[in-house]
């Protein structure tokens, strides 16, 4: 099945391989990256050019050797060691921000929109704290530039197929939405903020909107202190703890747990969501094809009369073959993400994965560590607290 064939089970407003007539020119989009900060996070830059509606028309780069290794491999003839400079001229129609290190990203935003932009995609995490997310969404509100955050799995196709089986009983009534980080040197809060991102978006597509938060962060065993606080990397800020644990109370009823230990993954599996229901589980791995797999039979009961085996779920159903060729390819690749951006642009609709989104996912990781910084308080939606609370420790 070709590209055209996919787009075709997408929503209807994303159906359209080129959302508009094969003679409109092209959608001009300019990259910001920059090579040793973040670089262009997980192909924020060649996404584009399995686009064919798009035409890459500038990159930015601080770092000298990273900008002119960019033009080559984008094909670029314009490069810009300042992004300001960039936005300034070539006033595109989409900007592409892929520094993985979140410190930039506020700044790159609000440049973006400024310059008229009228869509963004971002690397996640979306920004630094709540202040910020707050900061970039009023602007980008006040002008109706389109924010889409690179939480590639949300665009999944798959996705509605499983909300369908859900709904329909397939793993009986759902008990709880649970999930593990990556568990690897990065464990705790640091996988917290760059991986578990990843995972409350696709707990929230399932189990609706937070509204509480209790959580305790340790460090080494024991409860973090001020003393545990020290600069975070990729750019995060304040950040302490190899120990996560925190459960969410979700707007469906459903409660969510996220933990998180350092070095306690394993590498074939734990990063990823579960939805545990009496009659089955079903299981998401973070980009993995296939994305999900049904587990039938009650979890509480090891003595089935019948065996037991993980069944793929596809876009055809439950233990049929994918009938989409390299779906899993097209959105690893942030193809499908990007299309869904242009349509929403087009369509003036919301990205699946926007800018509310975004903020929804900063505001439960910073619940974490305000529910600790309380004493592992219950603290609701929305927090009061909109800094990064290991600031106020």
């Amino acid at each position: 099945m070709n590209r055209r064939c996919l787009l075709a089970t997408l929503p209807a407003a994303l159906a359209v391989n080129s959302f508009a007539a094969a003679t409109d020119p092209k959608i001009r989009v300019a990259v910001i990256g920059h090579t040793g900060r973040g670089n262009y996070g997980h192909g924020l830059d060649t996404m584009w050019l399995k686009i064919p509606a798009v035409e890459i028309v500038a990159v930015a780069d601080a770092d000298a050797a990273g900008l002119a290794a960019a033009q080559k491999k984008l094909s670029v003839a314009k490069g810009f060691a300042d992004y300001l400079a960039m936005l300034a001229e070539i006033k595109p129609d989409i900007v592409a921000i892929g520094p993985r290190h979140v410190d930039q990203h506020r700044d790159m935003l609000l440049a973006a929109i400024k310059a008229g932009a009228k869509g963004i995609y971002i690397e996640k995490p979306f920004c630094r704290s709540l202040q910020e997310v707050d900061e970039v969404i009023a602007a980008a509100d006040k002008v109706g530039t389109k924010i889409a955050i690179a939480h590639r799995n949300r665009y999944h196709p798959v996705l509605p197929v499983i909300a369908k089986l859900v709904k329909e009983d397939a793993i009986g009534r759902v008990l709880e939405l649970r999930a593990r980080g990556k568990e690897d040197a990065r464990g705790g809060s640091l996988d917290l903020w760059v991986l578990g991102s990843h995972i409350f978006n696709i707990a929230c597509f399932f189990g609706g909107a937070p509204k509480s938060c209790v959580a305790t962060v340790l460090q080494d065993g024991k409860p973090i202190t001020k003393a545990d606080v020290k600069k975070g990397d990729e750019g995060i800020g304040a950040l302490a703890g190899n120990e996560v644990h925190a459960r969410f109370e979700m707007t469906n009823g459903i409660p969510l747990f996220f933990d998180s230990v350092q070095n306690a993954g394993d590498k074939q599996a734990g990063f990823g969501l579960q939805i545990i229901g009496t009659k089955g589980i079903i299981d998401f791995r973070i980009d993995k094809e296939p994305f999900a797999h049904l587990l039938a039979g009650s979890p509480f009961d090891p003595a089935l009369k019948e065996p037991r085996q993980w069944q793929p779920i596809t876009t055809a159903g439950i233990g049929l073959p994918e009938p989409m060729v390299d779906l899993g390819k097209q959105v690893s690749s942030h193809e499908t993400s990007g299309l869904d951006l242009i349509a929403a642009i087009r369509d003036n609709r919301a990205p699946l994965c926007d800018a509310a989104q975004g903020r929804e996912i900063i505001e439960m990781i910073s619940s974490v560590f305000e529910s600790h910084r309380l004493g592992s308080q219950r603290v609701t939606f929305p927090l009061q607290t909109r800094v990064n609370p290991l600031t106020l420790l």
